[in-house]
């Protein structure tokens, strides 16, 4: 899998980090969505087991971004 494909994920969970921050959490949770849904695609074509473990890693900062994003969600 390219390397650009996480550097385009990491940027964007960047940016939702800086919604967070700047506490614009509707732009934030309407990202997160945009980022979810691209390191789901990112996932549905991995091949090698890097890009799993790379993936998975995504998938668990973006659902503590989502719970920080909607504090009343409990797991």
């Amino acid at each position: 899998m390219e390397k650009n494909k996480f550097s385009d994920i990491k940027a964007s969970v960047q940016e939702v980090i800086d919604l967070i921050a700047s506490h614009d959490t509707i732009e934030a949770g309407n990202k997160l969505i945009v980022v979810s849904e691209q390191l789901d695609e990112l996932l549905d074509f991995a091949e090698e087991d890097e890009d799993l473990i790379e993936i998975s890693k995504y998938q668990v900062l973006l659902n503590q971004l989502f719970l920080k994003v909607n504090p009343t969600i409990e797991e």
